[in-house]
């Protein structure tokens, strides 16, 4: 059944003239007219009878009110469900406290008027999330695909900022009392990152962080949660793990758990935002300069050979 024969029925229903749909609409009256005349074909029923005012529903018209204005409806907020820039702004996340969270955070806080869904997958597999804005599900995701030859062409894939790791710590571990430390100090010192995914992009960095200054990363076991983590190296004196700078973590303050810079070099974790190639949702816009302001970390930094190019100083 023709929409725009629903709507120019609905709109003549509600207005009582052709020539007031008309307008409305941004159509001839005889377009109007001749819509409407197809759409009583269809039915095999009259919708409306001409009067000297305009015309009036008839019984059948006013039955069939209700469900086309319904249609009519569900039709326009299907449409706006999917038009960038009439719908709020959609990026995924790899958890509600991470960096990537906090820093669309700080952005929604110094614009307060934005439309803004963070959303987050539970995908471990990047292409997953390429394949979720490929279909429309999200706008953008702060994911990496260490491979840039793989991405499909209707995307790309920009340098969002770098999140410095820190070594989190209880009190009776021994490197506790360090105001910083550096990757060598590092060695030999169990660092228990439960739960790393195959596949999954922080899975690499961590073989490569690893690779790179010999450290002894543990994945061992499940990871039931940042609960248990923090409980575990609350009461540990040695176990450690490694935290983004811009990460939240809560607990209670009888932990005294300790957050502990890595310097000379900074270790870092290079975030990226994926996100369409051509019509991008609008609101990406100033999330991009936002991201362009972000401080630089202080050199020597240490980054993955994946790590992409400088974000591009094109707009979205």
């Amino acid at each position: 059944m023709d929409t725009e024969a629903l709507r120019s029925f609905v709109r003549a229903a509600e207005l009582g003239q052709l020539g007031h749909a008309a307008d409305e609409l941004g159509v001839t009256q005889q377009a109007v007219s001749k819509r409407i005349a197809a759409l009583e074909r269809d039915l095999e029923v009259r919708l409306f009878t001409r009067t000297a005012r305009g015309v009036e529903l008839t019984l059948d018209g006013q039955a069939f009110l209700p469900h086309a204005r319904s249609v009519v409806a569900g039709v326009e907020r299907a449409v706006t469900a999917v038009r960038p820039g009439s719908r709020a702004l959609r990026i995924d996340v790899l958890g509600f406290r991470s960096a990537q969270a906090v820093v669309l955070h700080e952005y929604w806080r110094s614009h307060p008027g934005t439309d803004l869904d963070v959303v987050t997958l539970r995908v471990d597999d990047p292409r997953a999330a390429v394949a979720a804005i490929e279909a429309g599900e999200i706008d953008a995701s702060f994911r990496t695909v260490t491979d840039p030859a793989a991405l499909p062409s209707g995307v790309r894939m920009i340098r969002a900022f770098d999140s410095p790791l820190e070594l989190l710590v209880g009190p009776g571990h021994p490197l506790a009392s360090a105001r910083e430390l550096t990757p060598a100090r590092l060695r030999k010192h169990r660092i228990w990152v439960p739960g790393i995914a195959p596949r999954s992009e922080w899975g690499e960095f961590y073989d490569r962080l690893a690779a790179r200054f010999d450290l002894r990363i543990d994945a061992a076991g499940p990871h039931f949660g940042d609960e248990v983590l923090l409980d575990v190296l609350a009461d540990s004196a040695d176990v450690a793990t490694l935290v983004g700078a811009r990460d939240r973590y809560i607990w209670p303050a009888s932990y005294d758990l300790r957050r502990i810079p890595i310097v000379e070099p900074t270790l870092a974790y290079p975030l990226s935002l994926i996100l369409p190639r051509t019509n991008p949702h609008p609101g990406l816009r100033g999330i991009i300069a936002h991201l362009r302001t972000l401080p630089s970390l202080p050199d020597p930094v240490w980054l993955p050979s994946w790590a992409p190019e400088e974000a591009s100083q094109e707009p979205a």
